[in-house]
C-alpha cells in the first residue's frame, strides 16, 4: 500500500488559481464520489480545502496520481499543464511528513495557527461519509491529529502567532487613529468572520453589522457581539456607511464589485475605506485595489504581517519538526508491516490461525475427559501440557536440526522469543 499527496497551496500557486479549486465543505462528499467513480481502480482519498490549500491525499496504486491531476485540472477549468506547473506531488514518507506538518500548523501562512486542525478533521469526516476513507488514510490522519496534539502541548509553536483576522485589526488600527469611532461591516457568517468579529469587538468599534445571505444565521452571529444584521443584497446600497469591510463567503463569484465601491467612495467624500477579502475565490473584485482611498488586502497580502515574530519561534519549530519526524517513522513502520511483499501480515494471520486450531483441539480433548468423569485438576494439567507441547515442538525440533552455526542462530532466536526478561508481564 502506498500513500501520496497532490495539491497546491500558498507557497506554489497564486490566489486566483487557488480560487479555481476551492471546494466548500458540503461539496467534498459529492466531489470525492465523482472523482473516485472516474477511476478504474478507486484509491482511498481525502480532499482538504482551505483558503491556502487544496490537497488530495490518496492511498493505493501510485498510478492514480496522474489521473487525479488530470481530473482536478478539469474540475478547476484549467489545463493539466497549468496545474502541473503549480502543483506538488509527495509520496510515501514525504506525504506523511506533509500531512503531519499541515495538521501541526507548520505549513500554514500563519505559523502554528490552530484552525487547520479542525479543517483537517472536517475533511476526514467528509471522506468517511463519502466512503472514501480506508484503513491506511484513517491511520495516517489519526496519527496526524496525535502529532499535532503533541506539538501543541509540548512546544510554544502557537505562542504569539498572529492570525489573519488579528492582522486585519492591526492594519485597520494603522489607518484609523481610533477604532472606537469606526463602523465595521462583516460580510458572511462563517468561522473566519466569527474570528474577525471577535477581534474587532475587543476594540469596541462604534458599530458592527453582519451581512449574510441567510438572515437567520447572520442574526445568530450578530447577537453574540451586539451587532446589527443586514441582508447581503442590501450591501451595495449601504457600503458607504462603513469604514471597515471584512468579507469571507463561499461565493464562487465576487459579491462586491468595482461599481458598488466607486459609488460608496463618492458618498464618503474621500474618507478612506479599509477592506479585507479573506475569501478564496475572491469576494471583492481585484480592480477595487486600484481605487484611490481604498485599502484592500487579500489573504496573500496579509502574509508579511502574520509572519512577524516568526524568528522568535525557531526553537519551537525545531522541536515540532522533531516530533513530526518521529511520527513519520512510526507511521512508515506501521505501513511497512502491512505490505504483503514483506510477508509480515500474512504470517501473523497464519500464526493466529495455528494457535486457534491448537486451542480448539485441546479444549475438545478436555471436554471429552470431563464428560468421562476425569478429575478437573487432572484435565487442566493435561490441557496446559498439551498446549505447551504444541507451542514448543517446532522450536525444540529446530534446536536439534542443522549444523552448529545453524543451531547457534536458532538458539539466539528462540531465546528472544521464549526466554523473556523478568520485567515482562506473565
Amino acid at each position: 500500500m502506498s500513500v501520496w499527496a497532490l495539491g497546491i497551496n500558498h507557497h506554489t500557486a497564486p490566489l486566483d488559481l487557488r480560487g479555481r479549486f476551492a471546494f466548500a465543505l458540503d461539496q467534498i462528499q459529492p466531489t470525492l464520489r465523482g472523482y473516485r467513480q472516474s477511476l478504474a481502480r478507486q484509491p482511498e482519498a481525502t480532499l482538504l480545502c482551505t483558503c491556502n490549500r487544496t490537497e488530495f491525499y490518496g492511498a493505493g496504486d501510485q498510478a492514480a496520481v496522474e489521473p487525479t491531476l488530470e481530473w482536478l485540472a478539469q474540475a478547476g477549468g484549467v489545463s493539466s499543464q497549468v496545474l502541473r506547473a503549480h502543483a506538488y506531488v509527495l509520496r510515501e514518507d514525504q506525504a506523511a511528513r506533509h500531512a503531519f506538518r499541515v495538521a501541526s500548523g507548520l505549513d500554514s501562512m500563519v505559523l502554528g495557527e490552530p484552525q487547520i486542525l479542525g479543517q483537517m478533521k472536517d475533511a476526514v469526516r467528509a471522506a468517511g461519509a463519502a466512503g472514501a476513507l480506508g484503513c491506511t488514510l484513517n491511520q495516517l490522519f489519526q496519527r496526524s491529529f496525535a502529532v499535532a496534539k503533541r506539538v501543541r502541548s509540548s512546544t510554544e509553536i502557537g505562542a504569539h502567532s498572529i492570525s489573519m483576522t488579528a492582522a486585519a485589526v492591526r492594519l485597520a488600527g494603522q489607518l484609523f487613529e481610533d477604532l472606537h469611532e469606526v463602523r465595521v461591516l462583516f460580510v458572511g457568517a462563517g468561522e473566519m468572520i466569527e474570528l474577525a468579529a471577535t477581534h474587532f469587538a475587543a476594540k469596541t468599534p462604534k458599530a458592527m453589522v453582519v451581512a449574510n445571505r441567510t438572515l437567520e444565521r447572520g442574526e445568530k452571529l450578530a447577537s453574540r457581539f451586539g451587532a446589527e444584521v443586514m441582508r447581503l443584497a442590501d450591501v451595495p446600497d449601504h457600503l458607504h456607511e462603513f469604514d471597515v469591510v471584512i468579507s469571507c463567503t463561499a461565493s464562487t463569484l465576487p459579491i462586491i464589485g468595482l461599481g458598488a465601491v466607486e459609488r460608496a467612495l463618492k458618498k464618503r467624500r474621500q474618507r478612506p475605506l479599509f477592506m479585507v477579502d479573506l475569501a478564496v475565490p475572491r469576494d471583492i473584485e481585484l480592480e477595487v485595489k486600484g481605487l484611490r482611498d481604498v485599502y484592500l488586502y487579500t489573504v496573500d497580502d496579509l502574509a508579511h504581517v502574520v509572519q512577524s515574530g516568526k524568528d522568535n519561534r525557531q526553537a519551537a519549530v525545531a522541536q515540532a519538526e522533531a516530533i513530526v519526524d518521529a511520527g513519520v517513522l512510526s507511521f512508515m513502520h506501521w505501513l511497512d508491516q502491512r505490505d504483503p511483499a514483506h510477508g509480515v501480515v500474512p504470517l501473523i494471520r497464519q500464526i493466529n490461525a495455528q494457535a486457534d486450531h491448537w486451542r480448539d483441539t485441546e479444549l475438545a480433548r478436555a471436554r471429552r475427559l470431563l464428560a468421562r468423569g476425569e478429575p478437573v485438576e487432572a484435565v487442566l494439567q493435561t490441557l496446559a501440557r498439551g498446549l505447551t507441547q504444541k507451542m514448543l515442538h517446532g522450536a525444540l525440533a529446530e534446536l536439534h536440526a542443522g549444523d552448529s552455526s545453524t543451531r547457534a542462530a536458532t538458539a539466539q532466536t528462540v531465546s528472544k522469543l521464549f526466554l523473556r526478561d523478568k520485567s515482562w508481564p506473565d
